[in-house]
């Protein structure tokens, strides 16, 4: 059986002016910056696509750089927690902005996505 491409663990994306992933310990950090709405929205997903790829991810979206946060980015957010949940992981958000703290509540999301306010430390993989 071989398995299909979304059950297997990707490269991010080249970084672009809107979005950018790496890893702190075992978390995979998605950092979203800037405008996010219709035509920049694609950009994020393309992120969060290959974050969510594989199995049980652990993945925190990065908001703290966004200045301006539409539907179209809540969209492309719990498209990425519904892979993540699949997958039997999960997806938070990042974020310190009260303007955003609203959004997510007035669209009934704050519970979806356990809003932290930081990135937590990283700690480091154990290996047997």
């Amino acid at each position: 059986m071989t398995p299909d491409a979304d059950d297997r663990a990707f490269e991010p994306p080249a970084a672009n002016p809107h979005a950018r992933t790496r890893t702190s310990g075992a978390f995979t950090v998605v950092e979203i910056a800037g405008e996010i709405d219709l035509a920049t929205a694609g950009l994020v997903a393309e992120h969060l696509d290959a974050a969510t790829a594989g199995l049980e991810p652990d993945v925190l979206v990065d908001l703290r750089g966004v200045d301006f946060f539409d539907c179209s980015g809540l969209r492309v957010l719990c498209r990425a927690d519904s892979r993540a949940r699949e997958r039997g992981g999960r997806l938070r958000v990042v974020l310190d902005e009260p303007r955003l703290r609203r959004l997510l509540r007035a669209a009934g999301l704050w519970d979806r996505f356990s809003p932290l306010p930081a990135i937590p430390p990283a700690i480091p993989e154990v290996r047997d």
